[in-house]
Protein backbone atom coordinates (compact mmCIF):
# COMPACT_ATOMS: atom_id res chain seq x y z
CA UNK A 1 0.00 0.00 0.00
CA UNK A 2 1.26 3.44 -0.87
CA UNK A 3 1.61 5.75 2.17
CA UNK A 4 -0.91 8.58 2.30
CA UNK A 5 0.42 11.96 1.24
CA UNK A 6 0.81 14.39 4.17
CA UNK A 7 -2.07 16.78 4.61
CA UNK A 8 -1.49 20.07 2.77
CA UNK A 9 1.14 18.75 0.38
CA UNK A 10 -1.15 19.04 -2.67
CA UNK A 11 0.94 18.76 -5.85
CA UNK A 12 4.13 20.00 -4.19
CA UNK A 13 5.06 16.49 -3.06
CA UNK A 14 5.17 15.15 -6.62
CA UNK A 15 7.23 18.11 -7.78
CA UNK A 16 9.67 17.73 -4.90
CA UNK A 17 10.14 14.07 -5.79
CA UNK A 18 10.98 15.09 -9.36
CA UNK A 19 13.37 17.78 -8.07
CA UNK A 20 15.26 15.16 -6.09
CA UNK A 21 15.76 13.28 -9.36
CA UNK A 22 17.30 16.38 -10.93
CA UNK A 23 14.25 17.76 -12.73
CA UNK A 24 14.96 21.51 -12.99
CA UNK A 25 11.56 22.22 -14.58
CA UNK A 26 9.86 20.84 -11.48
CA UNK A 27 11.83 23.20 -9.28
CA UNK A 28 10.95 26.13 -11.53
CA UNK A 29 7.28 25.24 -11.07
CA UNK A 30 7.73 25.31 -7.28
CA UNK A 31 9.36 28.72 -7.65
CA UNK A 32 6.37 30.03 -9.59
CA UNK A 33 3.96 28.72 -6.96
CA UNK A 34 5.70 30.18 -3.94
CA UNK A 35 7.79 33.17 -5.04
CA UNK A 36 5.16 35.85 -4.33
CA UNK A 37 4.58 34.68 -0.79
CA UNK A 38 8.31 34.30 -0.21
CA UNK A 39 8.92 37.83 -1.50
CA UNK A 40 6.15 39.20 0.69
CA UNK A 41 7.63 37.59 3.80
CA UNK A 42 11.11 38.89 3.03
CA UNK A 43 9.78 42.37 2.18
CA UNK A 44 7.79 42.64 5.40
CA UNK A 45 10.78 41.54 7.46
CA UNK A 46 13.37 43.72 5.75
CA UNK A 47 11.18 46.70 4.83
CA UNK A 48 13.09 47.04 1.57
CA UNK A 49 12.14 45.64 -1.84
CA UNK A 50 15.67 45.24 -3.21
CA UNK A 51 16.82 43.49 -0.02
CA UNK A 52 13.78 41.22 -0.19
CA UNK A 53 14.61 40.23 -3.78
CA UNK A 54 18.16 39.37 -2.74
CA UNK A 55 16.89 37.30 0.21
CA UNK A 56 14.46 35.37 -1.98
CA UNK A 57 17.11 34.67 -4.60
CA UNK A 58 19.46 33.35 -1.92
CA UNK A 59 16.60 31.30 -0.45
CA UNK A 60 15.81 29.59 -3.75
CA UNK A 61 19.48 28.72 -4.25
CA UNK A 62 19.66 27.32 -0.72
CA UNK A 63 16.42 25.36 -1.19
CA UNK A 64 17.61 23.84 -4.46
CA UNK A 65 20.91 22.75 -2.91
CA UNK A 66 19.16 21.24 0.14
CA UNK A 67 16.13 19.71 -1.59
CA UNK A 68 17.34 16.15 -0.91
CA UNK A 69 17.30 16.91 2.82
CA UNK A 70 13.57 17.70 2.76
CA UNK A 71 11.88 14.58 4.17
CA UNK A 72 8.35 15.55 3.04
CA UNK A 73 6.75 14.85 6.42
CA UNK A 74 5.59 18.46 6.60
CA UNK A 75 4.34 20.86 3.93
CA UNK A 76 6.96 21.93 1.43
CA UNK A 77 5.89 25.55 1.90
CA UNK A 78 6.68 25.38 5.63
CA UNK A 79 10.17 24.08 4.92
CA UNK A 80 10.68 26.65 2.18
CA UNK A 81 9.61 29.63 4.29
CA UNK A 82 11.83 28.46 7.13
CA UNK A 83 14.72 28.98 4.72
CA UNK A 84 13.39 32.45 3.88
CA UNK A 85 13.23 33.39 7.57
CA UNK A 86 16.80 32.19 8.14
CA UNK A 87 18.11 33.96 5.05
CA UNK A 88 16.35 37.15 6.15
CA UNK A 89 17.94 36.89 9.60
CA UNK A 90 21.38 36.53 8.02
CA UNK A 91 20.76 39.45 5.68
CA UNK A 92 19.62 41.75 8.49
CA UNK A 93 22.63 40.82 10.62
CA UNK A 94 24.96 41.75 7.78
CA UNK A 95 23.06 44.97 7.08
CA UNK A 96 23.12 46.01 10.76
CA UNK A 97 26.91 46.01 10.74
CA UNK A 98 26.93 48.51 7.88
CA UNK A 99 24.11 50.89 8.73
CA UNK A 100 20.75 51.19 10.47
CA UNK A 101 17.54 50.12 8.76
CA UNK A 102 16.24 52.84 6.43
CA UNK A 103 12.80 54.31 7.02
CA UNK A 104 10.09 52.96 4.75
CA UNK A 105 8.92 55.44 2.14
CA UNK A 106 6.15 55.85 -0.40
CA UNK A 107 8.69 55.20 -3.15
CA UNK A 108 8.85 51.56 -2.09
CA UNK A 109 6.67 49.06 -3.99
CA UNK A 110 3.22 48.51 -2.51
CA UNK A 111 1.95 45.01 -1.87
CA UNK A 112 -1.32 44.17 -3.61
CA UNK A 113 -3.26 41.05 -4.53
CA UNK A 114 -1.55 41.17 -7.92
CA UNK A 115 1.91 41.38 -6.33
CA UNK A 116 4.27 44.29 -5.71
CA UNK A 117 3.56 47.46 -7.67
CA UNK A 118 5.27 50.81 -7.92
CA UNK A 119 3.27 53.85 -6.80
CA UNK A 120 1.91 55.88 -9.69
CA UNK A 121 2.89 59.59 -9.98
CA UNK A 122 0.67 62.00 -8.10
CA UNK A 123 -2.37 63.33 -9.94
CA UNK A 124 -5.01 66.03 -9.20
CA UNK A 125 -7.67 63.31 -9.47
CA UNK A 126 -9.32 62.92 -6.01
CA UNK A 127 -9.36 59.13 -6.28
CA UNK A 128 -5.58 59.15 -6.58
CA UNK A 129 -5.32 61.29 -3.44
CA UNK A 130 -7.42 58.75 -1.58
CA UNK A 131 -5.13 56.02 -2.84
CA UNK A 132 -2.08 57.91 -1.66
CA UNK A 133 -3.63 58.31 1.78
CA UNK A 134 -4.14 54.56 1.96
CA UNK A 135 -0.55 54.00 0.88
CA UNK A 136 0.62 56.42 3.55
CA UNK A 137 -1.13 54.31 6.15
CA UNK A 138 0.47 51.19 4.67
CA UNK A 139 3.88 52.81 4.86
CA UNK A 140 3.31 53.67 8.52
CA UNK A 141 2.27 50.10 9.26
CA UNK A 142 5.42 48.78 7.61
CA UNK A 143 7.49 51.35 9.47
CA UNK A 144 6.11 50.07 12.77
CA UNK A 145 6.68 46.45 11.77
CA UNK A 146 10.28 47.25 10.80
CA UNK A 147 10.83 48.90 14.19
CA UNK A 148 10.10 45.63 16.02
CA UNK A 149 12.93 43.44 17.26
CA UNK A 150 13.53 40.58 14.82
CA UNK A 151 12.05 37.87 17.07
CA UNK A 152 8.75 39.76 17.36
CA UNK A 153 8.68 40.90 13.73
CA UNK A 154 9.08 37.32 12.48
CA UNK A 155 6.10 36.04 14.45
CA UNK A 156 3.87 38.96 13.48
CA UNK A 157 4.65 38.63 9.76
CA UNK A 158 4.22 34.86 9.71
CA UNK A 159 0.95 34.86 11.65
CA UNK A 160 -0.92 38.09 10.88
CA UNK A 161 0.32 38.77 7.35
CA UNK A 162 1.08 35.32 5.95
CA UNK A 163 -1.52 33.37 7.93
CA UNK A 164 0.62 30.48 9.11
CA UNK A 165 -0.72 28.41 12.02
CA UNK A 166 0.87 28.53 15.47
CA UNK A 167 2.19 24.99 14.94
CA UNK A 168 3.79 25.94 11.63
CA UNK A 169 5.42 29.03 13.12
CA UNK A 170 6.63 27.01 16.08
CA UNK A 171 8.22 24.53 13.67
CA UNK A 172 9.74 27.25 11.48
CA UNK A 173 11.30 29.24 14.30
CA UNK A 174 12.01 26.23 16.54
CA UNK A 175 10.29 27.80 19.55
CA UNK A 176 7.45 26.61 21.80
CA UNK A 177 3.84 27.29 20.88
CA UNK A 178 3.43 29.41 24.01
CA UNK A 179 6.43 31.51 23.02
CA UNK A 180 4.88 32.14 19.61
CA UNK A 181 1.66 33.40 21.22
CA UNK A 182 3.51 35.53 23.76
CA UNK A 183 5.71 37.19 21.14
CA UNK A 184 2.71 37.74 18.88
CA UNK A 185 0.78 39.49 21.64
CA UNK A 186 3.69 41.80 22.42
CA UNK A 187 4.32 42.48 18.73
CA UNK A 188 0.68 43.43 18.13
CA UNK A 189 0.67 45.77 21.12
CA UNK A 190 3.89 47.43 19.99
CA UNK A 191 2.56 48.00 16.48
CA UNK A 192 -0.70 49.43 17.84
CA UNK A 193 1.18 51.87 20.09
CA UNK A 194 3.54 52.81 17.27
CA UNK A 195 0.66 53.55 14.89
CA UNK A 196 -1.12 55.69 17.49
CA UNK A 197 1.97 57.86 17.75
CA UNK A 198 2.64 58.09 14.02
CA UNK A 199 -0.97 58.78 13.09
CA UNK A 200 -1.56 61.14 16.02
CA UNK A 201 -4.39 59.09 17.49
CA UNK A 202 -5.10 58.59 21.21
Amino acid sequence: MTPAQPVGQDDDGALVTLCKKGDIDAFEELVKRHQKKMLNIAFRMTGNYEDACEVVQDSFVAAYKAINQFEQRARFSTWLYTIVVNQTRNHLKKASTVSGRAEYSLDEPINSEAGFIRPEPASPDPSVLETLEQREVQSRVQQCISALDAEFREVLVLRDIQGFSYDEISSMLKIADGTVKSRLFRARESVKNCLRKLLGRP
